[in-house]
């Protein structure tokens, strides 16, 4: 195991969904919608999962702009997936990058091929492993 790891925790009471997230000293709530008995105080898990590879590409691109000083002025990333009772080891994330500024063509290319180095992009292309003790 690496020596720097990221970790979370998790809680769930008796609350039907409310779970308290804590993470790097940083805490936000995920939930389920009203409508399957939840109180919609959070993002659903699976809004959790998007809005970690929307981050993550988002501060990916903008990383690599700075150091190369392209006039990126702003980044809009849109993602979507299935419902969550219907996703399945072929479930597909659609991610669309908007690149808001003064930029080349080639620019562009460049950036659109940096998001796709992402952490949490690498992450979630590749077999995840996961171990329950």
């Amino acid at each position: 195991m690496a020596d720097t790891q990221i970790t979370a925790i998790t809680e769930l009471d008796r609350s039907h969904y409310k779970t308290k997230v804590y993470a790097g000293g940083h805490f936000i709530y995920s939930d389920e919608p009203e409508s399957i008995g939840g109180t919609d105080e959070g993002m659903t898990p699976g809004a959790l999962l998007l809005a970690s590879l929307g981050s993550c590409t988002a501060i990916t691109v903008r990383m690599y702009a700075d150091r190369k000083q392209y006039n990126l002025d702003g980044i809009k990333v849109e993602l979507a997936i299935c419902d969550e009772k219907d996703m399945n080891k072929e479930t597909t994330i659609t991610r669309k990058i908007e690149l808001i500024g003064t930029l080349t063509d080639e620019e562009r290319q460049r950036l659109m091929q940096i998001a796709d180095k992402c952490p949490i992009h690498k992450i979630l292309s590749n077999p995840i492993k996961i171990e329950t003790h």
